[in-house]
Order: structure tokens, then sequence, then C-alpha cells
């Protein structure tokens, strides 16, 4: 026998004799590990037996969410007077309808303009190309046929860099929605820190008596000069701040204490960032405001503006593709667009926004049927959702 015959024949009796003392391992660690899985099957048997008895007792127990008593409550505020059908914001006591009824519901206010506006998207635009070249028909239109429960106008044309309108021509724009619906109405300016203090002061002089809401008083402009002019006219202030908390608080307490504005004439704007831009951030700040009221704080505790239409701002809102190659489809504008309007002031609803400032009739439609739905009001009907955790 040579050397690699004697070789292979050596391994072929190692490779048996380990192998016959594996199998003699394997059966005695089977018979040892046995009972041992017994028990874990038996112990996980258990424990599904007694999950299911939890399960079914929660299910037959009634459902009843934590509940807080605030020591706080939100102001309630007045929109419209005069020849207005009033609207009424405010007057929370909770955070939300099952702690305390909500007294007043949330409030959409269609935004309008004074000219036809540059710029907007199509979505919005083919609603109202038909009388967007006259701020009453506008307004007319988003009152009768989209149901509106208030409007808001924007004096964009005062603008130095857009048509660099009067004061006067702005006082004109303001008679014309005043005489064509009957809905309280928001005035705004072009934004313009220079101009707009003069066109505001102008345009609450005309509106005497009609409590509409002046927008707005910021710490950018004159913001003494607007909200003296708001509270000599009878009108209510938008104090508007930039998703700061604290400045919100700064700007309401000279408003309060500078002008000398009844609480009850203050409605804060904490700025809106959109969907997928910011709108955790203006979600939290919010929140954090109307727990601040709610908790005591008299600096905070007024009714909350959104200007939900800074959705149409986001590039998903209204650009047709993603500007992006490797990027997927978008798909078509006329969803995207109101969704991201949807998606942007529903979730502000639950951070305790009164009134938001819309444009696609879709959103508005959305957001006005959910915000009644969860308050337990469908069209002015009392619906009872008290058990919706168990129809889910």
């Amino acid at each position: 026998m040579d050397k690699m015959t004697q070789l292979l024949k050596l391994l072929e009796n190692t490779d048996t004799i380990e192998l016959n003392e594996f199998r003699m391992d394997f059966e005695e660690l089977e018979l040892n590990i046995m009972p041992a899985i017994q028990q874990v099957v038996q112990t996980a048997q258990r424990q599904a037996q007694q999950a299911e008895i939890v399960r079914e007792a929660i299910l037959a127990e009634e459902f009843k969410p934590p509940i807080y008593n605030y020591p706080g409550e939100v102001a309630e505020v007045q929109l419209g007077a005069g020849t207005r059908k009033p609207v009424f914001l405010g007057g929370q006591k909770a955070l939300y309808r099952f702690e305390e009824p909500q007294p007043n519901p949330p409030v959409v206010t269609f935004d309008v303009f004074d000219i036809p506006m540059p710029g907007l998207p199509r979505p919005i635009r083919e609603h109202f190309e038909d009388v967007m070249e006259h701020p009453g028909d506008w307004a007319k239109k988003a009152v009768k046929d989209f149901g509106a429960n208030m409007v808001t106008i924007h004096l964009i044309g005062t603008g130095p860099k857009v048509m660099d309108k009067t004061p006067q021509q702005a006082a004109a724009a303001i008679e014309e929605v005043l005489q064509a619906v009957d809905v309280p109405i928001v005035i705004g300016g072009s934004g313009n820190p220079e101009k707009d203090p003069e066109v505001l002061e102008k345009a609450a002089e005309v509106a005497e008596g009609e409590r509409c809401l002046i927008a707005s008083a910021n710490k950018d402009m004159d913001w003494e000069r607007i909200g003296n002019a708001a509270k000599k006219y009878g009108h209510n202030i938008l104090s508007w701040t930039q998703l700061d908390m604290n400045n919100q608080r700064e700007l309401n307490r000279k408003l309060l204490k500078v002008v000398e504005m009844p609480r009850d004439r203050i409605v804060m704007d904490p700025t809106t960032a959109a969907l997928g831009y910011g709108l955790d951030y203006a979600y939290t700040n919010m929140e954090r405001i109307r727990l601040a009221a709610l908790g005591g704080d008299d600096e905070l505790n007024f009714p909350m503006s959104s200007g939900t239409t800074n959705a149409w701002g986001a590039r998903e809102a209204w650009m047709k593709e993603s500007p992006m190659p490797e990027d997927s489809e978008w798909g078509t504008r006329d969803f995207r667009g109101p969704l991201w309007e949807i998606y942007t002031g529903l979730p502000l609803a639950l951070a305790g926004v009164n009134l938001f400032m819309m444009m696609h009739p879709l959103s508005v439609r959305v957001l006005k049927e959910t915000t009644q739905a969860l308050l337990g009001m469908i069209e002015g009907e009392k619906v009872d959702i008290s058990n919706w955790i168990k129809e889910v």
C-alpha cells in the first residue's frame, strides 16, 4: 500500500468516528432540550389566551379618552357687524372636543384679489377666471357657489411694483366687496411695509362699523398705526408673526398695552408653513401657543388664523412635473394642488386653528366637512361620533 492510499484510509476512518460521535451528541442534545421547547410552547399559548381575555375586556369596556381640565380659555372674537352676518371665533376651553364641547367651529375665508392675480395656479384660476376683473363678483361667487363663510380681499394692486394703486382706489375695491356680499371680510394689503399702513388705514375707514379683520399688524411695519386704525373704526386686528411663539406674545402685548386693543378684537396668525416645507414646525408652534393659552397665558389666549393658501407656494402643488429627472411621476396638478392645501390645513385644525384662509373650492369643501365631522356636526346637524373608535 503506497503512502497516498494509507492517507486516504486514515481520513476515511477519522470521518466515520467524528460523524458517529456527532450523531450521539445530537441525540443526547435532543433529549435534553425537548422539555424546554415544550415549556416555551406552553408559555406562549398561555400568553395568547391571556391576551385574548384582555382584548375582549377592552372591547367590552366603554372607551374613555383622557380628559384634562385647563385653567385658561381662548377669547371669543366676533367678525362682522353692521350689514354683515356675524361669525364667531375662539371661545375654546379645551384642546379637543371630547374634553369640552367646542363653542364655535373652524371658519374658512376665501382669498379674493383686487386685480386679476398674476401667477394664480391654473387649478384655481379656472374656477374664477370669469370674475377676476371685478373683486365684488369674485367675492360673490366664492360665497354663493362655494359656500365661503367669509372673504379675504387682498389689495395686491396697491403694491408699488404691481400697479401702485392709491389708497382711494383700494377703498373703492373694499366698497365693491362690501356691496356684493354680506359675510364678514378680511382686508389685507400688498405686503409693502411703507405703503400698507396708509392703505389699511383708508380701508378701515371706508369699512367703518362692519367689524372687519384688518390684516395685519406685524413687527416689520408700523403695527401701531395699523392697530390704531382698526381700533378707531371698530374692526379686529390680525397679529401676525413668523413661526415664533415669543415674538407672537410680544406683539400681542404691544397691541394690548400700547394700542389698548380690546381683548375680543385680536386674532393671531403665527404663520403657516406648507406640507413638506415646515408644516411640522408650524403645527408644533401653534399647538404650543394654544396649550399656553389654555394653561392661563393671557398674552396668547386669542383665536388663531392660518394662511393655508401658503400651500400653493410649494412646487409640488403647481409645477407640471418634478425638476429632477430621476424623480417619479408627480401626477396631475388638478389633484396635487388641492391635496397640498387640504393636508396643510387639516393638521392645523387639530392644533387649534380657528380661521383658515384658502383658495381652491375643493380644499375648502373637504376641510369644512372634515372639521364639522370632528365636531359632531354635518351641515349643521348634530351627529353622534362618541363611538367612533369601535366603528373603525
